[in-house]
């Protein structure tokens, strides 16, 4: 369960984090995100071990623009037992964005790639892949990547009708036949 989610204390959570954990979320939300900032760092000291605090302080940073703040947060709750399912796919999907936005391409490409492979019905994850394939000078793979996403996700009524075609092209951008 999410901090957004919560009410009350969550399990795994010592007493009164759940509380604070939720007030710095609803702080971002609220558009007060250097405050959640603040508080979250203050969690992340406290409680280093939680991917949760972690995830979320990685989120505060980023909505601040302070990408380079942001990768350890990230990664540590990658790397910490605890995130919901929801959670881990933020955090991946987060992470790899955050590398793009470094000009980190080859880390945001891995670290998409591994989000894919663990959740490959994630169209957001496979979006942002395609970004970072672009970014990573592999404009061929970012492209049939994005049409199969729209092949898969639209219900466009024009692209429902080209639906095989748009596949087909996914499959071999070269094919003029």
């Amino acid at each position: 369960m999410s901090a957004t989610e919560q009410a009350g204390q969550a399990p795994g959570h010592p007493e009164g984090l759940a509380d604070r954990l939720g007030a710095a979320v609803r702080l971002r939300e609220d558009g007060r995100s250097e405050e959640a900032r603040e508080l979250l760092v203050r969690l992340g000291a406290e409680h280093p071990e939680d991917a949760e605090v972690a995830y979320q302080t990685a989120w505060a940073h980023d909505v601040l623009g302070l990408e380079a703040e942001a990768v350890p947060h990230y990664r540590r709750a990658l790397s910490l037992p605890g995130l919901s399912e929801t959670d881990r796919r933020g955090a991946l999907l987060g992470l790899g964005s955050t590398y793009r936005v470094l000009d980190r391409a080859e880390e945001a490409v891995a670290t998409l790639s591994g989000g894919v492979q663990e959740f490959p019905d994630d169209a957001a994850l496979r979006t942002f892949l395609a970004m970072a394939l672009y970014s990573a000078g592999r404009p061929k793979e970012a492209l049939e990547l994005a049409l199969t996403v729209v092949a898969d996700t639209s219900a466009d009524p024009g692209v429902t009708a080209y639906e095989r075609a748009i596949r087909h092209y996914a499959r071999d951008l070269d094919d003029l036949s």
